[in-house]
């Protein structure tokens, strides 16, 4: 076995540009996926296969789709669980469910455990580009370091365990609110004669520049949605910020509104798209649209 490996635990999207960028960098990464052929294209660059990264690796990423399935999957290695094991979950989750998980690890197994969640596209993260937010003992982040290091641009520490997926939450609303809005401008730009492509120049270079627009603008004017990150996925971290404003007594109107749209482009199966494909629930609605649809949730 390679001598200090750093295992990678679920190989979607994030999860093969992060292990992607570690291959690149000179680590030597074991990786698991419920879909063991998945992991071929990196199997092929160097990583290789664990049964159990728990067991084969003192420090572990998990890049999975919420806490539930994150709990579920430690659980199915929970022989493995011991002091001196530090988990990065990279994972969007329910900050609480997050806080709990985090607690019972330390408490039954010794294991520390961050909350890591990573704020940018599995293409921003490939390219180096993301910052991750991240909760847990500031010790055991220090320990890795360089791990953060290489698979983001930025990884602030910013409290305890579950802090990062609350930071991570409202980092993904604003991100979200922006992408909604560039779109809604190139619909808008085109529905009045203007050309989408002329527009995102312009906004580019004006006072409503975002970064979405770098990221997203030319796949919205090209209707180029092959994934970065996918709309459900994105539809999933709105329902947890509204789950979580509810909780508080927080009304976050935009945000409703937000998830209305998203649920409109699942619905219309374009979940499995790049989430900049939002732009094409927005052309949808008919100028009343919206006030057809009402208030209700969903």
């Amino acid at each position: 076995m390679v001598k200090n490996p750093v295992g990678v635990i679920g190989l979607g999207l994030m999860g093969t540009a992060i292990t992607e960028r570690l291959l690149d960098e000179g680590f030597d990464v074991l990786v698991h996926n419920r879909t063991k052929a998945k992991a071929d294209p990196l199997t092929e660059r160097g990583a290789i296969w664990s049964d159990n990264p728990l067991a084969d690796c003192d420090r572990v990423i998990i890049c999975l789709y919420t806490t539930e399935v994150v709990a579920e999957v430690l659980d199915s290695m929970q022989s493995a669980l011991r002091t001196g094991l530090v988990l990065i979950d990279t994972t969007t989750g329910e900050p609480k469910q997050t806080t709990s998980l985090g607690q019972r690890l330390a408490k039954q197994s010794g294991v520390s455990y961050l909350d890591a969640p990573i704020s940018g596209s599995s293409e921003q993260t490939r390219r180096g580009e993301a910052v991750a937010v991240v909760g847990g003992e500031r010790r055991s982040f220090e320990t890795c370091s360089d791990i953060f290091g290489c698979i983001v641009k930025k990884a602030i520490h910013v409290g305890p365990v579950g802090s990062g997926s609350k930071l991570k939450l409202v980092t993904n609303l604003v991100l979200g609110l922006n992408r909604a809005a560039l779109a809604e401008g190139l619909v808008f730009a085109r529905s009045i004669g203007v050309d989408p492509d002329q527009a995102l120049k312009v906004l580019l270079s004006s006072a409503a520049y975002s970064r979405q627009m770098d990221s997203k603008g030319a796949k919205m004017v090209n209707e180029e949605f092959k994934p970065q990150a996918r709309l459900a996925q994105h539809l999933k971290d709105v329902d947890l910020i509204l789950a979580a404003a509810n909780d508080a007594g927080q009304a976050l109107p935009l945000t409703q509104i937000h998830q209305r749209l998203l649920a409109a482009a699942k619905a219309a199966n374009l979940g499995d798209l790049d989430n900049s494909a939002i732009i094409k629930a927005i052309e949808s609605f008919a100028p009343d649209g919206y006030a057809g649809h009402g208030s209700e949730s969903r």
